[in-house]
């Protein structure tokens, strides 16, 4: 922007991000080519800023990474939560 004789400051761009983002997002989700029938749920746990958090995943058969969720606690909601979101984005699989 600075380069273009605009001048911005961050909480600018925040807004931009947190108005545009959900868009360009939904459109990505609209253009994502189909999945296999057959995806997995894979999880693990690591540390992000100091603390243990447990990144959610959903994959097919290929390896293509088809939803992602991070969550702070590993538990029955967190699971329900990532599995909702998932299956609406991809379809049940088999």
């Amino acid at each position: 922007m600075a380069e273009r004789g605009v001048e911005s400051d961050h909480a600018t761009l925040n807004r931009w991000v947190v108005k545009f983002s959900p868009l360009i997002a939904a459109s990505a989700q609209a253009r994502k080519k189909p999945t296999a029938v057959s995806w997995r749920m894979d999880e693990t746990y690591m540390k992000v800023r100091g603390k243990w958090t447990y990144p959610y995943r959903a994959v097919d058969r290929d390896g293509q990474t088809l939803g992602f969720m991070l969550s702070e606690r590993r538990d029955t909601a967190a699971a329900r939560r990532f599995f909702k979101r998932a299956v609406g984005t991809n379809g049940v699989p088999d």
